[in-house]
């Protein structure tokens, strides 16, 4: 129980500024009187590195809640060229999950977040390749924006900005955050961003010093500040080793749940550029209240208010709250931290009464120009009453007739409405205009840096208490009741009246594969006619073989078969257009897990066509499950049926049955079954079988021994995706059934592999080498050997990325590997 309160005092400052499901809630005496130490503070850190979990959680944990500074978290990306433990979503919708995963994370350990318009593109071993995919200029530009946005007083990078000790987007974090230090005060600099904001020297810049695989070791002649983040907060009831915890586990994707160090423990932060300090990194950073005027007698009030405190009553706090507030709203100015101050202001007042306020439906989506029923709901536990209410929504007025909210009794009210016929569709604003590429197109100079979108619909609640008039945006969220988790709220998504779902990520045109397609058209209204099409196709190479209506579930179900059209790959999107001229091109893509809100985004309802002369035998595969990937979606496209193995399957005289079995990506990570039947495994390979085991991680393994000799799996990695690959053409791999081609390595994408196998044994064969520019050649991408009558594969190529994308040299190399 406390640690979820904990998790609302510290996550309010944050959400209340970017959290656009906010509302109020009531907090314990400590949370609020936690909350009025923060309101006092007005000193601000902007804390940068490259991706999500890279951040230091104890040092940020310990600066938003002992030093109560505003603490913001820069990200350079979403983390979209990550890995994925918990679900088959890569890029963009991996992007998605691990933006939520650090607004979660800062909710939880205090911080704020930001992000630029970099895209991850995956691993890079240095900052040149990274700055060779990146336009520098642009995202220096929004680590500017973000600098002058927010006014931080001073800077920490978590990377410093040595070449080759980490991943190149680590190192260009830090380079780029010292450019931007340097460039953020000088109005030559991005002019443009001038029209919204100012110019902004920070004080200084700091890095927030390690080793990168060991414990801190001081430099001699450098200058280095201690934070005892290991320090225990009793408002809070817990350490901030016990809240960085916490937050670093809220990164699930990446299989960060972390157990918090018990006791002392410190951060250094080593001093980079900017004005020399003494004590401090803090020394000669202004107490912005005394910049402004009447700022003192706003910070004398609160100042008053935390020595006379009430702990027992905290309604008993409102006057002096009221008193501050005046002085705060009545302040001239219009810098950025006092309108937070305002906010935060308005934010207690409310929470000191206990104010709950919601506005509810019982649906997920919408569509434009559709009705919804919502509920708004306000309940005020305290005796002082909630007056003068008032609703809009989309230029609708709400009368309340003289309700008032006091005693614990709830003023609740329908409200009916119609989505405008133009509102836009629930779609992540960073990809409106995304294509293709490493970099996000937003041209909104204001949008840049936001973490997420705003609600898709809210809509305005106004009231008064005792005098002071008050507005809260609530947004209308999808409230329901589960039966495990109880309560649930979800953000209401604005999704199109008509959009389309493709039965395959690719169609083949191969013998022995299905070449047929399932397009299903959905109506969220009444069912309309109209008629499939496709582009990127002449319509004489299709066939619309079947239209199936279902009118219940407000579906029209076509199958369409694709002829011969020339060798080669194609995308093709499905298209719908109704009697009315309209067309409808979009599929609707939905992320669910609990620990995060659900997501909602838009693709092209697009697949690839692709036509070749391969071999494929059809042959049933064994698939076994790891953290999750969509191989097998692929394979059955190709005509070989797919049959996932469970955990009372892993007997011989069953898995013999199969041509071969595909070992999931990171499975021996996960999977602990595999693990506990690898002598069954093993033993399918002994009589015949064929074994493919995909990329897992070196630590941890849930068995040191993953084939039938000995090898290690290595951080080896090859990162460029068309660097050239030295192969064996020769080899039985390689030239049978599909004779493998140098063409066949082209149009990879991402990159070549990671976790390639190291020290093999000498009964392992390795047919390709390849490395990353100025590197040794490694051996270990693919690696085989023969055991009994069958053979073993272990692979770091990541066809977990080719396949689903449709590169064909990459599925034809595949196939090689089942077809042995």
């Amino acid at each position: 129980m406390i640690k979820n309160l904990r998790l609302i005092v510290i996550g309010l400052v944050f959400w209340g500024l970017f959290n656009p499901f906010a509302h109020a809630q009531s907090l314990t005496s400590s949370e609020l009187f936690h909350q009025l130490l923060k309101l006092k503070e007005t000193k601000r850190v902007l804390y940068v590195a490259a991706h999500p979990d890279d951040e230091n959680t104890r040092l940020i944990a310990y600066l938003a809640n002992e030093e109560r500074v505003q603490v913001a978290y820069l990200s350079l990306t979403r983390g979209d060229g990550g890995q994925n433990l918990i679900g088959p979503e890569l890029g963009i919708g991996l992007g998605q999950i691990r933006t939520q995963e650090l607004l979660k994370a800062r909710e939880t350990d205090g911080g704020r977040q930001f992000f630029t318009r970099a895209k991850d593109f995956g691993y890079s071993k240095n900052p040149d390749e990274t700055l060779g995919n990146w336009e520098k200029q642009t995202i220096l530009s929004d680590v500017v924006w973000v600098i002058r946005s927010f006014q931080p007083d001073i800077i920490i990078t978590r990377f410093n900005t040595t070449p080759g000790v980490t991943h190149g987007h680590h190192t260009t974090s830090a380079i780029l955050a010292e450019e931007a230090f340097n460039l953020a005060g000088d109005s030559l600099a991005f002019p443009e961003q001038l029209k919204y904001v100012s110019t902004w020297a920070p004080k200084r810049i700091f890095w927030n010093a390690y080793n990168f695989r060991g414990e801190f070791v001081p430099l001699e002649g450098e200058i280095y500040h201690e934070f005892p983040t290991g320090s225990f907060n009793f408002l809070l009831g817990e350490s901030y080793s016990q809240i960085a915890a916490d937050s670093r586990t809220m990164h699930k994707s990446q299989g960060f749940g972390a157990t918090p160090e018990i006791g002392a423990a410190v951060d250094h932060i080593q001093f980079l550029k900017g004005a020399q300090f003494e004590s401090s990194p803090f020394d000669g950073v202004e107490d912005r209240w005394k910049n402004i005027a009447g700022g003192e007698e706003a910070k004398a009030l609160i100042q008053k208010l935390i020595g006379d405190f009430d702990f027992v009553n905290p309604s008993n706090n409102y006057p002096q709250l009221v008193e501050i507030r005046k002085i705060i709203h009545g302040l001239k100015s219009s810098e950025p931290w006092l309108k937070e101050k305002r906010e935060g202001i308005d934010r207690l007042l409310m929470q000191s009464l206990g104010l709950d306020m919601e506005f509810n439906v019982k649906k997920e989506t919408g569509f434009p120009g559709s009705d919804v029923r919502g509920e708004l709901v306000l309940n005020n536990p305290s005796l002082i009453p909630v007056e003068d209410l008032s609703f809009e929504i989309f230029g609708q007025k709400l009368s309340f007739e003289d309700q008032k909210a006091a005693s614990n009794e709830p003023v609740k009210e329908m409200v009916d409405f119609s989505l405008p016929i133009d509102i836009p569709y629930s779609q992540p604003y960073w990809l409106k205009e995304y294509k293709d590429g490493p970099m996000y197109p937003i041209s909104n100079q204001l949008e840049i840096g936001k973490p997420f979108n705003e609600p898709s619909v809210s809509g305005i609640l106004k009231f008064s208490v005792s005098g002071e008039e008050f507005q809260v945006t609530l947004p209308l969220m999808y409230k329901y009741n589960d039966q495990v988790d109880g309560e649930v709220k979800q953000p209401f998504s604005v999704v199109p009246k008509i959009d389309l779902n493709v039965s395959k990520s690719t169609v083949f045109l191969v013998e022995g594969a299905d070449p047929s397609i399932v397009v299903t058209v959905n109506f969220r209204d009444k069912m309309e006619n109209g008629e499939l099409d496709f582009e990127g196709i002449d319509a004489s190479q299709y066939k619309i073989e079947s239209v199936e209506d279902v009118p219940f579930q407000k579906k029209r179900v076509y199958r369409v078969s694709f002829l011969p059209n020339g060798n080669g790959k194609k995308v093709i999107t499905a298209r719908y257009s109704t009697s009315e001229g309209k067309a409808f091109d979009w599929s609707t893509n939905r992320i669910s897990y609990k620990h995060i809100p659900n997501l909602t985004y838009f693709l092209p309802a697009s697949f690839n066509l692709i036509q070749e002369d391969w071999k494929v035998s059809g042959k049933e595969i064994g698939y076994i499950p790891g953290a999750g990937d969509e191989v097998p979606q692929v394979l059955e496209a190709l005509g070989y049926p797919v049959t996932f193995i469970n955990s009372g399957d892993y007997h011989v005289e069953y898995l013999n049955k199969f041509k071969a079995i595909v070992v999931g990506i990171r499975a021996y990570n996960t999977n602990e079954d595999l693990a506990a039947n690898q002598q069954a495994v093993m033993g399918y390979v002994k009589a015949g079988g064929n074994l493919i085991v995909q990329y897992n991680t070196s630590s941890p393994l849930l068995t040191s021994q993953l084939g039938p000799f000995d090898f290690t799996i290595s951080r080896n990695r090859v990162a460029v995706q068309d660097t050239p690959v030295i192969a064996d053409y020769s080899d039985p791999i390689l030239s049978n059934p599909n004779q493998i081609t140098a063409s066949d390595f082209e149009e990879w994408v991402q990159e070549r592999g990671l976790y390639f196998a190291s020290n093999m044994d000498e009964n392992f064969f390795s047919p390709l080498s390849m490395q990353d520019p100025g590197e040794e050649a490694s051996k270990g991408s693919l690696i085989y050997a023969n055991y009994g009558q069958g053979k073993f594969f272990y692979t770091g190529i990541s066809f977990f990325r080719q396949l689903p994308a449709g590169v064909p040299g990459a599925i034809k190399l595949f196939i090689n590997l089942i077809e042995q």
